[in-house]
């Protein structure tokens, strides 16, 4: 049975985590990026923080435990851990449409459409080319230079126009 104090720890909680930024990419909260899942509080009584990794081998979900864990303690929220779920697994479909224009204004082309791949079995079809369109200028006349850019997650593009380089957000 809930409190109301209970009630507006938790309230406070996603308050304060609202403003916690991803490591790799500080301007979109790691709310925002679909990373922060759930918080709750245990049957203990301590309060959970549920985080799901934007893939299985993310390198940043240490800071961001650490980082969730200073947040929680700067507030006063009390005693508190860290629960990472990897089932189901992060899509990009959890991505807000803040945090895609933030992330475009940052320089990164975010996902297009949505993944729809929640819930749902993987099905291999034939490989259709995606037109990844320029954060910088627009453009759509982009080149892909690797597979994996600044991390994991992101691949490295080329505006043939501008002839910038950008990271792109995989959908997944």
């Amino acid at each position: 049975m809930h409190t109301v104090s209970t009630h507006a720890t938790i309230e406070r909680a996603w308050s304060v985590l609202e403003a916690v930024p991803d490591p790799e990419i500080p301007v979109v909260s790691i709310r925002e990026l679909g990373i922060l899942r759930d918080v709750r509080h245990g049957d203990d009584g301590v309060l959970e923080v549920v985080i799901t990794p934007t893939y299985s081998g993310c390198p940043a979900m240490s800071q961001i435990a650490e980082d969730i864990a200073q947040a929680i303690d700067a507030a006063g929220l009390g005693a508190h851990r860290v629960e990472t779920v990897l089932a189901p697994a992060w899509t990009t479909d959890w991505i807000t449409e803040e945090a895609r224009e933030k992330l475009r204004r940052y320089g990164i082309a975010p996902p297009g459409g949505a993944c729809g791949s929640a819930g749902k079995p993987i099905r291999f079809v034939p490989y259709k080319k995606e037109v990844i369109a320029c954060p910088r200028c627009g453009s759509t006349h982009t080149e892909k230079l690797a597979q994996f850019g600044s991390t994991a997650c992101k691949a490295l593009y080329r505006c043939v126009d501008c002839r910038e380089p950008f990271d792109y957000f995989k959908p997944y």
